[in-house]
């Protein structure tokens, strides 16, 4: 075997391209490497350094085969050895990396470069112990390594050791504080802490130091989209894919930010081109559903959530989000399956999904408490004590991302401007998008203050709760679109209600009490929920008595409907629309010839489906008629060509209903388990129609049947509902007493230095 002679020409041609490597002027010195290897094929050391430097040129493929045929020359060389595992690293064949790094370490046991690269093959594996004990006795050999200080970090951030993980990388830090990785590891530990602001300027720091460090920009967007900067984020992934143009990661990060920023085919057009680099990327698809969730395309999601669970079966949000499109679609075939599914307990499931499927009120509170240990994981620390403020007025805020033309600020706008200023300091604290509608003008000018806080970050909002000392907060939410329940973790107020926006358990033990009435939440139901109940005397739900009785009426040809016939009508979301209810609204058409059931238009799928429903019961589909998206006015206005409002169950109908009675339009329920089927009955009785609520199906299609057959009966159903301002249901200023009374209650325990409990508020006089 031919070997180099010093001082020979090679041998000067081997130095000077050893010099060149070592500059990081790698083409060049593979130029030279590759010279001497075809006068001296055999030679070790040229074989091996050309490996090197394919390696660092990113040619792993190149690099493995000269690394192993240097080996072949002479396989006891440590430094091969470890330099081979390396490179099977970059291939992504972990276990082989470990044998070479053995190997290497077997015969030089003594070295922590090698212990260190050991660790990160033993990482990459999810052999997180065996990682940590590699790194451990790299540092026992040399305790100030800032790479092992790092990696260690980064095992003990996978293990959940983040106070060590932070330790760790703080060592490196000090070793080494111009280091880009440990800069940027560190802004990953921030994050799981929660503490984005100091994880952003990590990333920063890392940024400046490397300008071209594409793994720091993603996790830089990752900071600012936890601070709801959104803009930033995304302009930060951006700069990320001009380094890495197919970066599968980046690409997943943006097109989640562009669905939270509303760009939704933007959204799915990224998320489409991660699964065009990873086809097998499973959290791709999951994130693909909710883009085309939102994009009113629940059967393609539904597919996608699909393919996410084909892909991981133990992915633990893509059966929920199947069983949310599955609803969204009215795809009950689907529906089914994904009961069976959640069913067992492991799944994460949305609680606004899971009353969509069961009235099972203990199952709503595990789900619900699952959901929030899963998103919040360790609960952030309080920016302040646990002691009630003691003001003049009580100061009241009501936290909303739907201050605009949504249901809950239909309802809710005539109260937040007629609260009793002389008791009472009232803020709007808005986490949601300005529409630009007169809602929205409205609803700002009927606060005291109203803050627009969408662009400022969770831990924001609760200092300026705590700043503006807040006494009660107000959550409008609950488990729906846009929830942040990291705003009510940090308990900023020393009051923190439950109140309109979802109708059941939120299962945070930082929530002290949720609005209800004996009707919607018997006193009984205590034990499925983690706020205290407190009944309002008549009707949970306010309703705001100013609003107006639409526009003009459209004829019925404009409206779809036929000239003549009974109209049943249910303009609730088609995910409320179940098999059994839809069973009985199909016997109620075969027995009234003449009718048709008006259903508000939602999407495409569910249409489809629900007529294909229709016809396998011997429905003709074209009596079912679909009332389009049309302004608020205009919708209330078309109400008064429906006949007999149908509800739904499990989920009944809630501002719908209102909508229904305040046009004068009677309203048939079933009574549920659960406070979202529960909702109507209460709203029937305060608008004193007590007889329309059921216990059954049967009893309920009995009711409907005799309503339509009963002209007289459902004409005095509408006689009764003719003076509002005689109903408590839309009398705003009675509603409004009761609640404020309420409040005053919720402060008097607060200040009492009590615990919460649960209370009845008594009718309040005039």
């Amino acid at each position: 075997m031919r070997t180099l002679q010093k001082g020979t020409v090679l041998s000067q041609l081997f130095e000077r391209a050893l010099g060149l490597h070592r500059a990081g002027r790698f083409a060049e010195a593979g130029r030279l490497y590759a010279d001497i290897l075809r006068v001296l094929p055999a030679d070790f050391n040229t074989r091996h350094m050309l490996g090197v430097t394919r390696y660092q040129q990113g040619r792993h493929a190149e690099a493995l085969e000269l690394i192993g045929g240097a080996l072949k020359l002479e396989p006891r060389s440590p430094q091969a050895l470890a330099n081979y595992g390396l490179v099977l690293g970059a291939l992504r064949r972990f276990d082989e990396a470990v044998a070479s790094f053995d190997r290497s370490l077997a015969l030089v046991p003594e070295n922590a470069d090698t212990l260190n690269k050991r660790g990160n093959a033993l990482r990459e594996l999810g052999r997180a112990a065996d990682a940590l004990a590699s790194y451990n006795a790299a540092l026992k050999l040399m305790p100030h390594h800032a790479d092992a200080l790092n990696n260690r970090g980064v095992v003990l951030r996978d293990m959940g050791r983040l106070p060590e993980a932070l330790a760790s990388i703080a060592a490196s830090l000090a070793v080494k504080p111009g280091f880009p990785p440990a800069l940027n590891n560190r802004g990953n530990v921030l994050r799981d802490l929660k503490r984005s602001e100091e994880a952003l300027a990590s990333y920063e720091r890392a940024i400046q130091l490397d300008p071209h460090y594409a793994e720091a920009l993603s996790n830089r967007g990752a900071a600012l989209r936890d601070l709801q900067r959104l803009a930033e984020a995304l302009a930060s992934f951006d700069e990320a894919l001009a380094l890495e143009p197919h970066h599968a990661e980046v690409l997943l990060h943006r097109g989640v930010v562009l669905r939270e920023m509303r760009r939704l085919e933007e959204s799915l057009a990224s998320l489409d081109a991660v699964i065009a680099a990873q086809p097998d990327h499973a959290e791709a698809f999951y994130q693909r559903g909710h883009t085309l969730q939102l994009l009113h395309r629940p059967t393609e999601a539904a597919a996608s959530f699909e393919r996410a669970i084909a892909l991981n079966p133990g992915h633990a949000h893509a059966t929920g989000g199947l069983a949310g499109a599955a609803l969204q679609a009215c795809d009950w075939t689907r529906m089914a399956k994904a009961w069976e599914r959640l069913q067992s307990g492991r799944a994460i499931v949305p609680p606004l999904t899971m009353l969509g499927y069961s009235d099972d009120e203990g199952l709503h509170h595990a789900c619900a408490m699952r959901y929030l240990r899963d998103r919040l994981g360790k609960p952030p620390q309080r920016p302040r004590g646990g002691a009630a403020w003691r003001h003049d007025r009580i100061r009241l805020a009501y936290l909303s991302t739907d201050f605009k033309e949504h249901a809950t600020a239909f309802l809710a706008v005539e109260l937040f401007k007629c609260h009793d200023r002389s008791r009472f300091e009232v803020h709007g604290l808005s986490i949601g998008p300005d529409d630009g509608s007169p809602m929205r003008s409205r609803l700002e000018q009927s606060f005291d203050q109203f803050h627009d806080l969408q662009s400022v970050s969770d831990r924001g909002v609760a200092e300026l709760v705590h700043r503006l000392e807040v006494d009660i907060l107000v959550d409008l939410n609950g488990h729906t679109f846009g929830y942040r329940p990291e705003i009510l973790a940090f308990h900023a107020a020393p009051v923190q209600v439950n109140y309109l926006g979802y109708p059941g358990t939120m299962g945070a033990d930082f929530m002290d009490y949720i609005i209800a009435d004996p009707v919607v939440l018997p006193r009984d139901r205590q034990p499925f929920y983690a706020e205290k109940i407190v009944h309002l005397p008549d009707c949970y739900q306010v309703n705001d008595a100013s609003r107006c009785s639409g526009g003009a009426v459209p004829s019925r040809a404009d409206c779809g409907l036929p000239a003549k016939g009974f109209v049943f009508c249910c303009f609730n979301n088609h995910w409320k629309i179940t098999p059994p209810l839809f069973d009985v609204w199909m016997r109620l058409l075969e027995a009234m010839p003449d009718s048709c059931l008006w259903l508000l238009a939602d999407n495409d799928a569910a249409r489809a489906n629900l007529c294909r429903e229709a016809e396998a019961r011997g429905i003709a589909p074209q009596r079912l008629v679909f009332a389009g998206r049309v302004a608020p006015g205009d919708h209330l206005a078309r109400h008064r060509h429906a006949d007999l409002f149908l509800d739904t169950l499990p989920y009944n109908a809630h501002t719908t209903a209102s909508d229904a009675l305040w046009m004068g339009l009677p309203l048939i329920t079933c009574m549920g388990e659960a406070f979202a089927g529960r909702v109507a009955a209460s709203l029937l009785r305060a608008a004193g129609l007590g007889e329309l609520v059921t216990r059954g199906l049967e009893e309920y299609h009995t009711l409907a049947l005799r309503l339509a057959r009963e002209p007289a009966l459902l004409r005095a159903c509408r006689e009764r509902l003719g003076d509002r301002a005689a109903l408590s249901l839309f009398d705003t200023g009675r509603f409004r007493r009761n609640i404020e009374a309420a409040y005053v209650k919720m402060q008097a325990i607060a200040l009492a230095g009590e615990a919460p409990y649960g209370f009845a508020v008594e009718a309040q006089a005039v």
